[in-house]
């Protein structure tokens, strides 16, 4: 699919998610521009706070989450719920316009089960984004959660939805899109080095070599893989800072301090 201009998909982290938090004032902002936004948010702290009240130890391995039938439901239910409705909330209530829908409306994001011994996490195969088009054609921000359909190598019994990494599922819309950029708003400060400094500015292979050697690890691991997938389709990636006041406007001009991933030439 061409690259589209002008489509912005930006990765919300559950720990910037506010209706007061700085990081929705400033993606409003980019509506008001002009400019087309899309928003995919995480909500993991509150899974898990959900999860302990239910008397449930969230598991996690390489920054994801294991996820068994039960913990399936309770990611439904806030992910697709009290998150993504929290989210559309705080970007009306600060002027915008946003509908909110999970990675299983209209077929969007259809997946696989990654490996039995993680439950129902799943790995995206398909993404078919013509639902996020039409909203983006009236005008307004697609607010999307992960969770997605259970399609592909479904066994009898299993459930009809999966988890996917919120990271994963903006890397992959912003590749499906043809997106100009995919930003990651987050509570870390970029990409760092061994020695603990933020790497400004990565190409592909760089990528790659951090994520072999061990240097990026826990939560940094999916953002870094959903990097280099929409790299590779061609758009522009951000890992910045969403905690201080026009974040989402900073990295989209790339007036910031964060770490850039470079499009690939098409």
């Amino acid at each position: 699919m061409n690259k589209e201009p002008g489509v912005i998909v930006i990765k919300l982290g559950g720990s910037v998610i506010s209706s007061k938090d700085s990081a929705v004032q400033s993606i409003v902002e980019l509506q008001k521009s002009g400019r087309r936004v899309v928003v995919v948010h995480g909500g993991a702290s509150l899974v898990n706070k959900w999860l302990a009240a239910q008397g449930v130890t969230s598991e996690f391995r390489q920054g994801e989450r294991i996820t068994d039938a039960k913990s399936l439901e309770v990611v439904t239910a806030v992910l697709a719920g009290l998150a993504n409705k929290e989210t559309v909330a705080a970007i009306l209530d600060a002027g915008g316009k946003a509908a909110g829908i999970s990675g299983a409306d209209g077929g969007m994001v259809k997946g696989k089960v990654r490996d039995p011994e993680l439950g129902f996490l799943g790995d995206v195969v398909k993404v078919d984004a013509q639902l996020v088009e039409t909203l983006l054609k009236d005008g307004f921000i697609p607010v999307i959660s992960p969770v997605s359909l259970n399609v592909f190598g479904r066994l009898p019994g299993d459930p009809l939805l999966l988890n996917v990494n919120g990271d994963a599922v903006a890397g992959e819309i912003a590749a499906a899109l043809g997106a100009e950029q995919l930003v990651f708003l987050t509570d870390v400060d970029g990409v760092k080095d061994t020695a603990g400094k933020v790497i400004p500015k990565l190409g592909t292979d760089e990528i790659e070599s951090l994520l072999a050697s061990g240097t990026a690890y826990g939560g940094m691991i999916p953002k870094l893989k959903a990097c280099l997938r929409a790299a590779r389709a061609g758009t522009t990636c951000r890992i910045a800072d969403g905690r201080f006041p026009g974040a989402a406007a900073g990295a989209v001009s790339g007036h910031f301090t964060g770490s850039t991933v470079n499009a690939e030439e098409r």
